[in-house]
C-alpha cells in the first residue's frame, strides 16, 4: 500500500471531484483514477459511488476517510519527531518556495535570521507553485512561501495551515532602455506597431495574472519567447529582445542602474500578496522562532 493512495482519497474525499482532486495532487487524471483503484483493490470493497452524480463515497469510504486522514498526520508526526531524535537540535528548517521569491527575498532572510538563531540548517527548494504545494502537503517541508492574487482563486486548501501575508509586490512591464528608445516600443491600446513580447508560460502563476490583467487592454504584443522563470524573463529583457513584465524586487537594481525601464501605464501593473504557508502546531522550536520572525 501506498501512502501517496492515502493522500489522493483524502484529497478526492474533500473535493469530490476526479478533474478537480488529480490537479490537486499534481497528478494526470487517468494515473490517479488507477490509483484510487489500487486503494480500492486492497481495501477489498468500493470506496468511491461512480454511480451517482456528483460523486459521492460509499459507506465503507465514510468510514475509512478519517482512518487514512489520521494514518496520513500520525506517519507525518512520527517521521518528524524520529528526524528529530535523530538530529538533535541541528534539523533542517525546510523552505518549499517559488524561484523568484527565492532568489529575491528568501535568501535575505535567510541570512538574518541566522544571526538571530545560532546554528540555523535550512534547505530551500525552489520550484513551480503546484510542487511546492505538494511538498507542503505531503510534509516534506516547514515552510511554503508563494504569491497570491486577488483576482486568481486559492490554489491550495488553506484549513490545515495557518497564513501569513508578508508583503505585497508589483509586476510591471519593462524592457531594456536601449532597445525601447532605438526601437520605439510603446505600449499602448490599440497601437498599431506590434512590440516583441516575452511571455510568461500561460500554465504558470506568474503567466495566469499577467494575461487576467492585460487580456481587455489590447495592447500590440507580438509573442516572441516563452518560458516559466521570471529570472529567465530578466536576462531575455535585459539582451534587448522584447518587453516582459516583472516581480518589482527582481529589477530593483536594474532599475536604478538604468539598465531596464519601466514602459506602459498603471493599468498594466498589478499587486500580488507574498503569503508564508505553515503548521505552527506541528513546528520544532527553531521553526517556531522562524514562524514568529516573519
Amino acid at each position: 500500500m501506498d501512502l501517496n493512495w492515502l493522500r489522493d482519497f483524502v484529497c478526492l474525499g474533500r473535493t469530490l471531484n476526479f478533474t478537480k482532486a488529480a490537479n490537486e495532487r499534481n497528478i494526470t487524471q487517468p494515473a490517479f483514477s488507477r490509483r484510487i483503484k489500487s486503494l480500492e483493490n486492497w481495501m477489498g470493497v468500493p470506496l468511491i459511488d461512480r454511480d451517482q452524480f456528483p460523486l459521492r463515497l460509499t459507506p465503507a469510504g465514510e468510514q475509512f476517510l478519517g482512518v487514512a486522514a489520521d494514518t496520513i498526520t500520525r506517519l507525518t508526526e512520527t517521521r518528524s519527531a524520529i528526524r528529530l531524535d535523530d538530529q538533535g537540535q541541528h534539523a533542517f528548517q525546510r523552505f518549499a518556495v517559488m524561484h523568484t521569491i527565492s532568489l529575491h527575498y528568501l535568501s535575505r532572510r535567510i541570512s538574518e535570521f541566522e544571526k538571530e538563531i545560532p546554528d540555523l540548517r535550512t534547505r530551500v527548494i525552489s520550484d513551480n507553485f503546484d510542487s511546492c504545494r505538494q511538498l507542503l502537503l505531503d510534509g516534506n517541508c516547514e515552510f511554503m512561501l508563494y504569491y497570491r492574487h486577488q483576482n486568481i482563486e486559492p490554489r491550495i486548501d488553506e484549513t490545515p495551515f495557518e497564513r501569513k501575508d508578508i508583503g505585497v509586490e508589483r509586476i510591471f512591464p519593462v524592457a531594456q532602455k536601449q532597445a525601447a528608445e532605438e526601437n520605439g516600443w510603446v505600449l499602448s491600446p490599440g497601437a498599431e506597431r506590434p512590440v516583441p513580447y516575452l511571455s510568461y508560460d500561460p500554465t504558470s502563476f506568474l503567466g495566469t495574472v499577467v494575461d487576467l490583467m492585460i487580456e481587455d487592454l489590447r495592447l500590440p504584443l507580438d509573442v516572441r519567447y516563452i518560458d516559466t522563470l521570471a529570472e529567465t524573463m530578466k536576462r531575455r529583457a535585459l539582451s534587448g529582445s522584447g518587453v516582459a513584465w516583472l516581480p518589482e524586487f527582481s529589477v530593483t537594481e536594474e532599475l536604478e542602474r538604468g539598465d531596464l525601464i519601466k514602459i506602459g501605464t498603471p493599468e498594466m501593473e498589478t499587486e500580488m500578496i507574498m503569503s508564508l504557508f505553515g503548521a505552527p502546531s506541528q513546528l520544532d522550536p527553531t521553526a517556531k522562532m522562524i514562524w514568529d520572525r516573519f
